[in-house]
């Protein structure tokens, strides 16, 4: 059996693939990401837009009815409260298709993710030595 699924490279291929409506939310939400984390690097990771320095910070996806944004279980748990008024799950968040993006919070958990990330990475070497 052939399998049909629509497989992307790039972020950009990904973002392609929507209406223009819903590219100018995604193409948003990848430059708040990177704005964030200058250095991250973009890729397409469980066939979805992510950007990672040591490990993967944050994903991004469109759907019919929101934009799900994974930050994993430790993003969401952080800003439990704030995200309290979407849907979601341990480590996703559905932020409605029709409603703004809610930007500042995006930063905070990407802020807090990279700090994440710095912080394993560094107790990762310490164990080593």
């Amino acid at each position: 059996m052939e399998n049909t699924k629509k497989t992307f490279d790039t972020i950009d291929e990904y973002i392609s693939q929507f209406q223009p409506e819903i590219q100018e939310k995604l193409q948003a939400l990848r430059r708040t990401i990177k704005e964030i984390v200058p250095n991250a690097v973009e890729k397409i990771s469980y066939q979805m837009p992510a950007f990672a320095l040591n490990k993967n910070l944050v994903h991004f996806a469109a759907f019919k009815n929101h934009i799900g944004f994974y930050p994993g279980a430790s993003g969401i748990a952080a800003f439990k409260e704030e995200l309290s008024v979407y849907k979601g799950a341990k480590g996703s968040v559905q932020f409605p298709i029709n409603e703004p993006l809610p930007f500042d919070l995006v930063k905070k958990i990407v802020k807090y993710r990279e700090i994440e990330d710095i912080k394993k990475e560094e107790e990762k070497k310490q164990k080593k030595k």
